[in-house]
C-alpha cells in the first residue's frame, strides 16, 4: 500500500485534471489516498498583481472550499472526495457556474443534509482551511498552486496535464513522476501549455 497525500482547490480545472489521473493510477494499484482541500483565494492574498476581477472571483468560489473543509470537520473527512467528486463533475465537465445549485446537488448526491450549504458562507472553518492548505505549501513552497501531491517523502506541485491519462499511460506518467520528484535536487520541468483542461 503506496500512501499518498493529494491538496486540492475545487474550482481548479487543472486538479480536477490531477485527480482523475491520480483515480486512474488508484483503480491499477495499491495507493490510499487522503485529500486535503486547499484554496487558491488563500494561495492568492497576498498577491499585489492580482485584478480586482481575479481576487473577486477567488473570494467567490471560496464557498467551495468552505463546503468541503466545514464538511470535513462537521461531519467526517470521508466525504471530502464523494463530494470534491460532485461538485468538480459540475464545475469542470459540466461546465456550470449557478454555485447555489452545484452545492445542493452535491450535498444531495452524496447523502449529506441540504442544511450543510450554509458552510459555503460561513468563515467558522477557516482555521481549520488554512491549517489543511498550509500543511501542503510547507511540502512544496509558497511559488506553486494546486494540486499538491505527497509520495513517501516526496511531494511536488502538480503534474499540470490535459487530458488525464488512462491505463498503461497513466501508470507510466505516474512512475516518471515519481522518479524525478523523489530525488531531493530536482525542483523544475516546465513547458508552455498549449491546450486548456480537456475532460474526457
Amino acid at each position: 500500500m503506496t500512501s499518498v497525500d493529494f491538496w486540492f482547490d475545487p474550482s481548479c480545472p487543472w486538479a480536477w485534471m490531477t485527480s482523475r489521473w491520480v483515480d486512474n493510477v488508484s483503480a491499477q494499484r495499491d495507493l490510499n489516498v487522503t485529500w486535503h482541500p486547499m484554496s487558491l483565494a488563500v494561495l492568492n492574498e497576498n498577491n499585489a498583481d492580482l485584478t480586482d476581477e481575479r481576487r473577486a472571483g477567488l473570494a467567490k468560489v471560496l464557498r467551495y472550499n468552505r463546503l468541503v473543509t466545514g464538511v470535513a470537520e462537521e461531519v467526517g473527512a470521508e466525504h471530502i472526495k464523494p463530494l470534491y467528486d460532485a461538485l468538480g463533475t459540475r464545475i469542470h465537465p459540466g461546465g456550470r457556474s449557478d454555485q447555489d445549485a452545484i452545492i445542493a446537488e452535491a450535498l444531495a448526491e452524496v447523502g449529506l443534509d441540504a442544511g450543510l450549504a450554509a458552510l459555503a458562507d460561513s468563515d467558522a472553518h477557516d482555521v481549520a482551511l488554512r491549517e489543511s492548505h498550509g500543511s501542503g505549501i510547507a511540502l512544496v513552497g509558497q511559488d506553486v498552486g494546486t494540486p499538491i501531491i505527497a509520495v513517501n517523502g516526496a511531494a511536488f506541485f502538480g503534474p499540470v496535464i490535459s487530458p488525464a491519462p488512462s491505463g498503461e499511460e497513466a501508470l507510466r506518467l505516474w512512475d516518471g513522476v515519481l522518479a524525478v520528484s523523489s530525488y531531493p535536487g530536482f525542483f523544475e520541468l516546465k513547458r508552455s501549455r498549449t491546450v486548456g483542461p480537456i475532460f474526457n
